[in-house]
């Protein structure tokens, strides 16, 4: 079995899911996948399930009823990582928005490099964004400088969703509390393994805007990430017993 496994949640991602998984699974490190599906009904979860046959014991599914949150799927994905013998695993999107062959760098950067967490980091070396509107790169480029000011993490993007975490990082969080569930949920992560004194890294990526399929981006995502900050901060200055 590898020591690696990624983690990607699905709706309605029928038109990039084969592919993607064809694309991980032919990578030299030999990454594990296991797919979390909220219930897609254009057959995104059957189209997995199909790979399965041509990848066994390499791809796995959860499937949930329903639309229950980016959190609460990543959540359920590290739970289910953590009840197996694997020693990282890799957050990632199902839409090529995050380039595969990533996986490699992130994957290496813990396991050869001592990073705790290593994030695919689209603002560390510029602005690597292709295709999106120019008022959605500024909003996310200002919202991680906006995390960064208000919880002094340094990181240049703390919203990024391309992320590896070694196994004990996840065993260190208290996954039961986690709070958020979009874009909040990523900055809380990363702001606990910084709280824990975990080592983490940015890993420059480029990127890219999906081409099939629908974006689940929407204003009260961003809103709760916004106000989200706050009560992150709050809680870890006075509610330290309760913080991790």
């Amino acid at each position: 079995m590898s020591d690696v496994l990624v983690i990607i949640p699905t709706y309605n991602e029928i038109e990039n899911i084969s592919k993607m998984l064809d694309t991980v699974m032919g990578l030299p490190d030999g990454f594990d996948v296991l797919v979390i599906d909220d219930g897609s009904p254009d057959g995104t979860a059957d189209a997995v399930k199909e790979k399965m046959k041509s990848f066994p014991g390499r791809i796995h599914i959860l499937e949930r009823t329903g639309k229950l949150g980016l959190g609460t799927a990543y959540i359920a994905g590290f739970k289910w990582m953590l009840e197996r013998n694997y020693d990282f695993v890799i957050e990632m999107d199902a839409d090529f928005s995050h380039n595969p062959t990533d996986l490699t760098h992130l994957y290496h950067a813990c396991k050869d490099k001592g990073a705790d967490v290593a994030v695919g980091s689209r603002y560390v070396s510029g602005v690597n964004v292709v295709n999106w509107p120019m008022g959605r790169v500024l909003m996310s480029y200002y919202a991680s400088a906006y995390v960064r000011t208000v919880t002094g993490m340094p990181l240049h993007d703390s919203t990024a969703g391309f992320v590896c975490y070694r196994r004990n990082v996840l065993e260190t969080i208290r996954l039961d509390n986690i709070e958020f569930k979009g874009y909040a949920f990523q900055i809380e992560m990363k702001f606990k393994a910084y709280k824990h004194g975990f080592k983490i890294v940015e890993v420059p990526i480029v990127f890219v805007n999906r081409v099939l399929g629908t974006s689940k981006m929407n204003s009260s995502i961003f809103g709760e990430a916004v106000f989200g900050v706050i009560k992150l901060r709050l809680k870890s200055t006075f509610c330290k017993k309760s913080f991790g």
